[in-house]
């Protein structure tokens, strides 16, 4: 089983402060920074219900162990940093990147053995495989698809009107013209 994080946040948000303000129609800088912080939970929510990250950002996951193939969350898979394991004298060692291929055109992206080659051996200690890569559509709001930022656009609309719990009844739900955008495209993971 892999786990994972996002270990570096996006540089750039997929909305603007100024984008968020004229959708909300708010023209003073008293709510800045909750509307600021109403963006990155808008993206962070659009982003997991999806399970795909939108900016560049950069994830590690863990695992215990180098299968043949490693399916990486969160696409789309820019690039694969480093795959580090821990050996079985319990040394940390960076896997050459000569024995493994990684596939940025599938997605989800994945890291598949070289043709040819064998791993190390590893210890198995928990989390004792680390890899480190990047997902995202691109560095720029630009690159993020226009249901997507209209998705987190309402979302954000969605959680400035209503700052206080409502109910206490599926608090986890998307509201509905959210749900709707992000639907829209097939779902591969």
């Amino acid at each position: 089983m892999l786990k994972w994080q996002v270990t570096t946040e996006p540089s750039v948000e997929p909305v603007t402060l100024d984008e968020a303000k004229l959708n909300l129609r708010v023209d003073c800088d008293a709510d800045d920074d909750l509307i600021t912080a109403l963006i990155v939970a808008a993206r962070r929510s659009c982003e997991d219900y999806e399970n795909r990250a939108y900016i560049t950002q950069t994830i590690t996951a863990k695992t215990f162990y180098l299968p043949d193939q490693i399916i990486l969350p969160r696409p789309l898979l820019q690039s694969v940093t480093s795959v580090a394991y821990v050996d079985t004298a319990g040394d940390e060692q960076t896997l050459s990147s000569d024995l493994y291929d990684v596939d940025v055109y599938r997605e989800p992206g994945q890291i598949t053995r070289a043709y040819g080659e064998n791993y190390p051996s590893v210890r198995g200690d928990v989390n004792g495989v680390t890899i480190v890569y990047k997902a995202g559509y691109g560095d720029a709001s630009t690159d993020v698809p226009q249901e997507t930022i209209q998705a987190i656009q309402l979302m954000i609309a969605h959680l400035y009107e209503n700052r206080i719990a409502v109910t206490d009844v599926n608090m986890n739900i998307l509201p509905m013209g959210v749900k709707y955008l992000l639907n829209k495209r097939v779902k591969t993971v």
